[in-house]
């Protein structure tokens, strides 16, 4: 079959299409024909070394996955075979014909829902709803959402007001995600391409306070949004670092406002992330979360995706197709 080796760390270059075996299901297993290979932004990290990977390259590279059931392995439901779902690997191995995945992490597709539109919603929505349920909105708060056009931010953009935000602010990278912000939800967009954003911020605040802040850009700015916040209820949930580092604030900096900032990492975070995929897809049929897709591209364009990913020249998903 033909699949997308990680021959080393490095830059795009280093995934490469190549002929492998066809992989086969151990005990507690299935193996998917594969109909749509979303890719993610960590994986990119991973790629370029900044991330460990769980296993040495080459190896077939990749997260998840959609597709169709074509073999199970021991203790697995054989209703599933035929059925299409979505698929999470132990680290590696989606960028291929066939994807070979624990049968616990599979989740049947909607008929009502293509599977690319299933592979791109899947992240994105599983990341924010475990988001906003820690967020604990009650009603009436203003939220901040970083990057809210793409990933995970455009799913917390649509999903803001449902779970009680009463203003949505965001930021995006450049004038055409900032309109795509603002059609998903956002009330007021501020360019974080600018150096000067957390000023914009407070004069778009015009005297009021953040009460919580979906922090994915991390760096020193996160510690510029702490004057702005809520004293006392303002609440920070970091969940990523598109600056190139986690949120550079400390017990001493959140102590004189009365904030809390709350790490979104770690195993138990990600056992919540993955039960959320079910629902997801549930949403995603029914329009209250619309999946996000730039583009398609053939399987053998995985370096392409990568290089523009990183590019942050996308607005929606990249999904690979066999």
């Amino acid at each position: 079959m033909k699949a997308i080796v990680m021959t080393g760390v490095g830059g795009p270059e280093v995934l490469v299409a190549q002929d492998v075996a066809v992989p086969h299901p151990d005990t507690g297993e299935l193996v998917i024909r594969a109909e749509a290979i979303p890719v993610l932004f960590p994986e990119t990290k991973l790629r370029s070394g900044e991330f460990p990977m769980a296993v040495e390259p080459p190896v077939v590279f990749g997260f998840q996955a959609a597709g169709v059931v074509v073999e199970i392995g021991d203790g697995v439901d054989a209703a599933l075979l035929g059925r299409r779902v979505t698929v999470a690997t132990r680290g590696f191995g989606s960028y291929a014909e066939f994807v070979c995945a624990p049968a616990a992490s599979a989740i049947e597709i909607p008929d009502t829902l293509t599977s690319v539109d299933a592979a791109a919603v899947l992240m994105d929505g599983s990341v924010a709803l475990p988001l906003l349920a820690t967020a604990a909105l009650t009603g009436g708060e203003t939220v901040l959402i970083e990057a809210a056009a793409t990933g995970i931010g455009s799913a917390l953009t649509q999903l803001a007001k449902e779970f009680g935000a009463a203003r949505v602010i965001a930021t995006a990278g450049g004038p055409e995600k900032s309109v795509r912000a603002a059609a998903l939800g956002a009330d007021e967009v501020i360019d974080h391409n600018a150096p000067d954003w957390p000023t914009r911020l407070r004069e778009t605040l015009d005297g009021t306070t953040l009460d919580v802040v979906f922090d994915s850009i991390g760096g020193t700015t996160a510690r510029d949004l702490l004057a702005v916040m809520t004293p006392v209820r303002g609440r920070i949930l970091s969940y990523g670092w598109l600056s190139g580092a986690p949120a550079q604030i400390s017990t001493t900096d959140l102590l004189p406002y009365g904030l809390t900032l709350t790490a979104c990492a770690g195993p138990a975070w990600l056992a919540e992330v993955s039960r959320c995929g079910t629902a997801v897809l549930n949403r995603a049929t029914t329009g209250t979360l619309s999946p996000q897709v730039d583009s398609v591209l053939s399987l053998d364009e995985a370096a392409k995706a990568h290089q523009l990913v990183e590019q942050r020249s996308c607005i929606g998903k990249i999904v690979l197709r066999p």
